[in-house]
């Protein structure tokens, strides 16, 4: 596949703009090419001149010789108009589905015939083009997920005598308009036999063999129009991610909640432990923060008198990248007043149930490939049961059931000698924590380990120390612990909750706490938010 090229030299075939070493390359090959062509013997003359053939060793081209003449093709068809190759309108009568669904069931349309005085206009992008013949050609139509057959003679075509000349126009990739009569062919497919083909759109760049598919992961992320056009489960992971995305809202709005925005931008980055982006204000001339989550806003929402508000929206964290860590991801967050940890670890089990079974139609179990590598011989899988009530460790009590060990108190895990403790049990275990080594950082680390490779059907996992949760409110019979649960699947975190701290000079403390340790190098920890405290 050709690579995107830029720069400031206008190649003078193409019309692109590339750099001066690549002009000079393209330059040297054609000068080389036309020096070659000249010194060929002069072809015999052959009558009048059809078109080239579509299939003229085009395959073997490398992709940028492909695209160059693409390229001078579409742009002799913008200087002729014969046809114009970017026209502004064509008629759709029906989807490719619609048209499935309308004329595909079993005898409907008899196999070797055509249904007569029906004429439908179909548009698609082509994938594959299969010659039979001067006379015959079929195409394989993609669109919206759907695929039907061009079943295209030349006796069905409205100017016959234009045939083969109209049809050499088309290559894979190109995005046409297709008005003809439902048929079938003598094997049984459902296909449209076109009176007229029309180019809507071409495709310049050599479209990557259907055959072998589009397996490059680099390319897949950076290009992904074209993961999209040649990887059908890449088109049903949108219309997944599109589906849970409305489930959710729609499963939010029955509760009562109302749906709100935040600011995306603000002096001060907290609502989650997370290191922040930094953007700037030209107007103002003031650094602002991009959000790391909508926290804040939505409570003081709250204490405004909207007892249930949600967001669904973006926030960006300026961490690292891996599978399940991306620099900017969508976030769902929800509050409600009145409510404490337990209701909303029964609203949490609730919608992520029914979910679910809204995408499998009725099923609360799903198979998991977490290799990525489903359908390959050999691939793990796991099966995932959302059923309710989901399982729960106790934090504390996990970790000293596995380590074998007795933590301190839970109200001095936020001293000296707590830090020292876990570091010990961290070096013993060979638990790797980078600095700066604080409590709650250590303690996030022991759990990484220990507890949440246990969680692959979904679980909460609860209990946590007070030193970890600097908006949570302290647990009503564990001191030094607070109210929060954490739910994870397949060892990873899908949602984190508590019951809210109102107390606002306990709020305080924390915040403080979180500045010290900001002081001690941890870029995560927050500030302390004064609007916040008000509120």
């Amino acid at each position: 596949m050709a690579t995107e090229s830029t720069g400031t030299h206008k190649d003078p075939v193409t019309g692109e703009l590339i750099s001066k070493q690549e002009l000079k390359r393209r330059e040297k090959q054609r000068a080389k090419e036309a020096h070659k062509a000249a010194k060929a013997p002069a072809p015999e003359a052959k009558p009048k001149a059809e078109a080239k053939p579509s299939g003229t060793n085009e395959e073997e081209l490398n992709p940028n010789q492909y695209y160059e003449l693409r390229s001078r093709q579409i742009l002799h068809l913008k200087q002729t108009q014969s046809p114009n190759p970017y026209p502004h309108k064509f008629h759709v009568s029906r989807s490719i589905q619609s048209y499935i669904e309308t004329f595909g069931p079993e005898g409907k349309i008899a196999p070797g015939t055509k249904l007569e005085g029906t004429t439908e206009s179909l548009a698609g992008r082509i994938h594959n083009i299969r010659t039979s013949g001067a006379k015959l050609k079929f195409y394989d139509l993609h669109g919206e997920g759907f695929k039907v057959q061009i079943m295209a003679t030349q006796q069905d075509a409205a100017d016959p005598d234009s045939f083969v000349t109209a049809h050499d126009v088309f290559r894979r990739g190109d995005i046409v308009g297709v008005t003809g009569t439902p048929s079938r062919t003598k094997k049984g497919e459902l296909s449209i036999s076109p009176s007229a083909m029309q180019l809507l759109s071409p495709n310049l760049h050599q479209l990557p063999s259907s055959h072998f598919g589009l397996k490059d992961q680099e390319t897949r992320y950076r290009k992904r129009y074209l993961d999209l056009i040649l990887n059908d489960n890449t088109r049903k992971l949108f219309i997944t991610r599109s589906k849970i995305v409305n489930y959710i809202r729609r499963f939010l709005d029955n509760l009562g909640f109302m749906e709100v925005e935040t600011p995306m931008t603000s002096l001060l980055a907290g609502g989650a432990t997370a290191k922040p982006f930094i953007t700037h204000h030209n107007d103002l001339d003031l650094d602002l923060y991009l959000r790391i989550a909508p926290e804040l806003y939505l409570k003081e929402l709250v204490v405004g008198g909207l007892d249930r508000v949600y967001e669904i929206g973006r926030v960006f964290r300026n961490e690292g990248i891996d599978l399940t860590h991306n620099p900017e991801f969508t976030i769902c967050e929800f509050y409600m007043a009145y409510a404490d940890m337990e209701d909303l670890m029964d609203i949490t089990e609730a919608m992520v149930e029914g979910l679910v079974k809204s995408l499998t139609g009725g099923s609360t179990k799903l198979i998991y490939h977490p290799d990525g590598n489903k359908g390959q011989e050999g691939a793990r899988q796991l099966e995932l049961d959302f059923k309710r009530p989901w399982k729960r460790h106790d934090m504390i009590g996990t970790l000293e059931e596995k380590l074998g060990v007795t933590f301190p108190p839970g109200d001095t895990l936020h001293t000296k000698e707590a830090n020292k403790w876990l570091r010990e049990l961290c070096t013993k275990h060979n638990v790797e924590c980078s600095e700066p080594r604080t409590n709650a950082r250590l303690l996030d680390k022991l759990v990484g380990e220990f507890i949440e490779p246990l969680c692959i059907s979904p679980a909460f996992i609860v209990g946590h120390p007070q030193v970890m949760s600097p908006l949570a409110k302290w647990h009503r019979s564990r001191p030094g612990l607070c109210e929060r649960f954490e739910g994870f699947l397949c060892g990873k975190e899908i949602c984190n909750a508590y019951t809210e701290l109102n107390d606002p000079f306990e709020q305080r403390l924390r915040f403080e706490e979180q500045v010290r340790q900001k002081e001690q190098g941890d870029d995560e920890a927050q500030g302390i938010d004064e609007t916040f405290i008000d509120a």
